[in-house]
């Protein structure tokens, strides 16, 4: 049997709605505590690390399928086209047009500063954009005059993935700073308080300039900037996506369905159309509409909504963001085998077809029978569907199978569907011939991490090994770090006594029992993960050493200077070598 390192066990319990929850690990939230027994994890992790003799033989396998070229869904302003775009083997640069204009490792050689969103003016001679170092995504911005490439205004901190709306005299935009709306006018210091109701926005302006809409997970508000002094709140259900298209009509889409209405009148909504799959774009062109999902764009008249077929796509697959302009739409493609690519779409000289056929939960398999890596999110209404991986054509490449589960996202008490449907995926990949228990292995990041985390706690016979990748496993206390305040929507709060039983009953920390044969773990995690503290990796490796009676390793594996989303090729390479010498691939 392995010997782990010491972790000090507490005696701690509390009583929470009645319930006794022990939480012997409470010390390893605090990093200064944690750290002799972190560098002692280190220390395990790079010994076991070095005895995996494919390691490097898997990082360059990565690194060649990782370099193909790509591009972003261009985006058409006042004469230029803006894009992001990556050379095969190389990092991404924002152009306008064949002009480059924000390349980050010439701003910063170590590598370490990432570009996390830009927006350019209307008339497309200044670009918002964002910056972030570290992996921290805690987002800098500045604005960019695009003919000089010299910087006219900021930095402006506190802006994570904000949203920028430009107002039509290419001076002035709406942006969100530590959650609260503000308007930023160039050389001003001042900037107005528009909003402040602690909540992630999105924003958007109608090509006028004159409407401003504003909405988060659950509320809406607009506001006309011709005559309104402040936004209005409209009583809405879930609005995910708005805009105020050409036709000077407003889209919502809201609870699952898309409304249409006066912006003079926000208040009366008009059904348009109810898709069958969650929406990730909308665009609004001269003749028609078009709605994509992961999968597919649908195209529906644009005054009535009623549907006339699907855009063609090369193959079942991955959609991208959707831009318009005039008539014409550009959106990305992706699938198993393809990297990225742009494409173009016009009503006027694009055929439409028939709608693609969906089923509940599908398996996206690729490979042959044998050692299988079963890949799964299950979260926050995101689908995981065919998308171009190195980390997944390495594996089929070596002689593996790659199994990518979309299963439907269920919220609050709904969660445990989601987690027996990512069992259930397992069993049936078993049953079916394609791989056996001793070499079928699990990977998450994320809430992939926590749909891992919790698979292996309540069935860990099912599987030979399980990665789980900056995962949240202790949901009793998920809302006192990182962003966890602001998914209450999806998991529930602890503050209420239903969410309470919910969340306790699959906690994965909470689950762990001791004594059980748990499967070869591998938890990894990042000091600048802001998303996910890296406690929740901390807490339920010394849950997992303390309790396993099984022979198969429980390792951290932890990157200082890295964040939620800056995993690379080594940490993909390792991820392999671990997963091919738990389920016997020979690479």
């Amino acid at each position: 049997m392995q010997t782990y390192p010491c972790a000090e066990r507490l005696t701690l319990e509390e009583q929470v709605h009645g319930t006794t929850v022990a939480d012997p690990y409470r010390r390893l939230e605090d990093p200064s505590a944690a750290e002799a027994w972190l560098r002692d994890q280190d220390e395990l992790w790079l010994t076991y690390a070095a005895s995996l003799s494919t390691r490097f033989r898997w990082k360059n396998c990565v690194r060649a399928l990782s370099a193909v070229s790509s591009m972003s869904t261009p985006v058409r302003r006042g004469g230029r086209c803006f894009t992001l775009r990556r050379e095969a083997g190389r990092h991404a640069v924002l152009f306008a047009d064949e002009t480059p204009l924000i390349d980050v490792r010439q701003l910063d050689p170590s590598g370490l500063t990432t570009l996390d969103a830009w927006q350019p003016s209307p008339d497309g001679s200044k670009v918002a954009f964002q910056l972030s170092r570290g992996g921290t995504e805690q987002s800098t911005l500045s604005v960019l005059d695009v003919g000089s490439g010299q910087l006219i205004d900021g930095p402006i901190d506190g802006c994570r993935y904000s949203p920028v709306a430009w107002l039509p005299d290419n001076r002035t935009f709406y942006y969100v700073r530590f959650r609260q709306v503000r308007r930023h006018s160039l050389g001003n210091l001042d900037d107005t308080t528009v909003l402040a109701d602690e909540a992630t926005y999105g924003l958007e302006l109608s090509a006028d300039g004159r409407w401003l809409t504003i909405c988060t997970a659950s509320d809406l508000w607009f506001q006309d900037l011709t005559a309104d002094p402040a936004p209005k709140h409209i009583p809405t259900t879930g609005t995910t996506i708005m805009s105020v298209g050409p036709d000077g009509r407003l889209y919502v889409v809201t609870a699952g369905r898309i409304c249409v209405g006066d912006p003079a009148a926000p208040t009366v909504w008009h059904d348009y159309l109810e898709p069958e799959q969650p929406l990730t774009g909308l665009a609004i062109l001269d003749d028609v509409v078009l709605v994509s999902t992961a999968t597919e764009i649908t195209v529906h008249d644009r005054l009535t909504g009623e549907g006339r077929g699907t855009v063609g796509l090369p193959g079942y697959g991955s959609v991208g963001s959707l831009s318009a302009d005039g008539n014409r739409a550009w959106y990305t493609y992706t699938d198993s085998v393809t990297p990225p690519i742009v494409r173009c779409y016009d009503p006027t000289e694009h055929p439409v077809s028939a709608p693609v056929e969906r089923h509940n939960v599908e398996l996206n398999v690729i490979g042959k029978p044998g050692p299988t890596i079963l890949y799964g999110y299950g979260g926050f209404g995101q689908e995981l569907t065919p998308t171009y991986s190195a980390f997944a054509l390495a594996w089929v490449e070596a002689g593996g199978c790659f199994v990518t589960a979309n299963i439907p996202a269920g919220t609050r008490h709904d969660k445990q569907r989601v987690f027996d449907d990512f069992i259930a995926a397992a069993e049936q990949l078993i049953a079916d011939g394609w791989t056996t228990a001793d070499q079928l292995a699990i990977c998450g990041e994320s809430n992939g991490g926590l749909l891992t985390a919790a698979a292996l706690t309540q069935r860990p016979e099912l599987f030979a090994a399980a990665v789980c990748s900056a995962p949240l496993t202790d949901m009793i206390r998920y809302e006192l770090s990182g962003l966890g305040d602001r998914w209450t929507s999806e998991y529930g709060s602890v503050q209420d006594a239903g969410d309470f039983r919910n969340l306790l009953a699959y906690s994965p920390y909470h689950r762990v029992v001791d004594g059980v044969k748990y499967p070869a773990v591998l938890l990894t995690a990042f000091g600048n993960d802001t998303r996910v503290d890296p406690l929740h990796a901390r807490k339920m490796t010394a849950a997992l050493q303390h309790a396993t009676a099984g022979p198969r390793p429980i390792l951290l594996r932890f990157e200082q200077n890295a964040g939620h989303t800056t995993g690379g090729i080594s940490l993909a390479a390792d991820i392999l070598a671990f997963l091919a010498d738990q389920t016997g691939l020979d690479a």
